[in-house]
């Protein structure tokens, strides 16, 4: 049970999700990196209590960034675009995103 929460660690809240969302009722979410498809759909689907459809994923690459001669770099994360069926709505998300 607590790997179920483990996978979501928070929604993605820019300006582009939000429009998604609102336009095609899809949801941003940074996801634990060694996540699978399947493993997020379960996630959202027993959280939420919701349906999904289809999850495009996406790894991201920190940035490298520099202060004077030492330089560092981000961690890198992993994002989830969740398509939900036609009606279904995250309240979370939405009073967030507010």
């Amino acid at each position: 049970m607590t790997r179920t929460y483990e996978i979501l660690k928070k929604p993605l809240l820019t300006e582009k999700s939000v429009v998604a969302r609102d336009a095609q009722n899809r949801y941003g979410f940074v996801v634990s990196k060694n996540a699978s498809k399947g493993e997020i759909k379960t996630a959202v689907e027993k959280i939420f209590n919701v349906t999904v459809v289809k999850i495009n994923t996406i790894t991201v690459t920190g940035k490298t960034h520099r202060m004077g001669r030492y330089e560092g770099k981000r961690p890198d994360y992993k994002k989830a675009f969740v398509t939900l069926k036609e009606g279904d709505k995250i309240e979370v998300v939405e009073a967030t995103a507010k």
